[in-house]
């Protein structure tokens, strides 16, 4: 292992491209704002000046046609890391990804290669509403022929995206807009494979399946839950295609409860298959039924009280696994609960 340095998530995924920018020439980022000030949250920062404006460069604000671009130099032999900003608006490059991206190396019966990472943002932020809120990996998880990510940690941030890169099949990496200004060591030396979750804290009595910001909730609710002599399991899925089921299941099977915090509705999400899958692999000992923690089944709200009431969070997480283990609730009121609302700045 190599000498490790604190840096933030943001600073992380522009070191990760840099690097593999600087390894492989065929490596390039394009994509909306890339190379403005804004450097998209700062993740991109640096890109231009290092390696010139036909390796990294805006584009059209035409979803479509730039994926479109980015599939074509795939299988022309580059490597391009393709900038949605944000994930819902890869909506509108449904065709491209659901019809094209995913299905062109199964039938060309694998002569194809396409080494494309397409880089969205997720996560709220000062009143995003109904279009600007969206997360889809449940969706793009849908499609087979796609790999998709969720970095959680500056650690992940920086080594899953560099497999991302070396990867021969496309992979949408999604990030939690929270996650930017999260420190950590990181070691650039260190190499993390695509389908490997991780468990964030060990514990005895329930298990967390978390995705994303929710592993960040989930570790502060085993913190709270750890002064009640509670200890939680938090499980980091990290990527979901390709899903990691056996550290999953095995954690069940240590715990014998469950509880899935997704990034996402629960109604057909990944939340429902990894409540399935634990409800298959590990029936026999389960204690109770798994629980399913997500977004409202409703449009995001805009007004941040509403807002709150959206997304799941740590009390979501405390309180679930409170009347899992038949507890009463907790009195929270000394507890201080992220903010992360108040220190984010938006992209300006």
């Amino acid at each position: 292992m190599g000498l490790a340095t604190r840096t933030t998530f943001r600073d992380a995924l522009a070191a990760a491209l840099a690097d593999e920018m600087d390894a492989d020439p065929s490596v390039f980022v394009f994509g909306l704002d890339v190379s403005d000030h804004k450097r998209i949250f700062g993740s991109t920062a640096g890109l231009v000046e290092r390696f010139g404006d036909r390796r990294c460069f805006i584009t059209p604000l035409s979803e479509e046609s730039m994926t479109g671009v980015a599939i074509g130099a795939a299988v022309s032999g580059l490597r391009p890391v393709h900038v949605h900003i944000r994930a819902d608006f890869m909506l509108l490059a449904m065709n491209q990804i659901g019809n094209m991206l995913s299905s062109l190396r199964y039938m060309s019966g694998g002569q194809l290669r396409l080494p494309l990472v397409i880089r969205a943002v997720i996560g709220r932020g000062w009143g995003q509403s109904a279009q600007h809120s969206k997360s889809l990996h449940g969706l793009f998880s849908h499609f087979p022929g796609l790999k998709v990510v969720l970095p959680t940690t500056p650690q992940d941030a920086y080594s899953l995206l560099r497999a991302a890169i070396r990867d021969d099949n496309p992979v949408i990496f999604l990030e939690h807009r929270w996650l930017y200004d999260v420190e950590g060591e990181v070691d650039r030396s260190r190499r993390l494979p695509l389908g490997e979750a991780t468990v964030r804290r060990f514990g005895k009595d329930l298990t967390v399946i978390a995705t994303s910001w929710m592993t960040v909730e989930a570790m502060k609710a085993a913190e709270v839950m750890a002064k009640r002599g509670v200890e939680l399991e938090v499980v980091d899925v990290r990527s979901v295609v390709p899903l990691d089921e056996a550290t999953l299941v095995d954690s069940v099977k240590r715990t014998r409860r469950c509880i899935v915090a997704d990034y996402d509705w629960t109604f057909c999400g990944f939340a429902a298959e990894a409540a399935a899958l634990i409800s298959h692999r590990c029936f026999e000992i389960l204690e109770r039924a798994v629980e399913r923690l997500g977004f409202a089944q409703v449009p995001c709200p805009t007004t941040r009280p509403l807002e709150n009431l959206f997304y799941p969070n740590a009390v979501s997480i405390l309180r679930t696994a409170e009347h899992m283990l038949k507890l009463e609730p907790a009195d929270l009121s000394g507890e201080s609960f992220y903010s992360h609302e108040q220190r984010f700045k938006g992209p300006f």
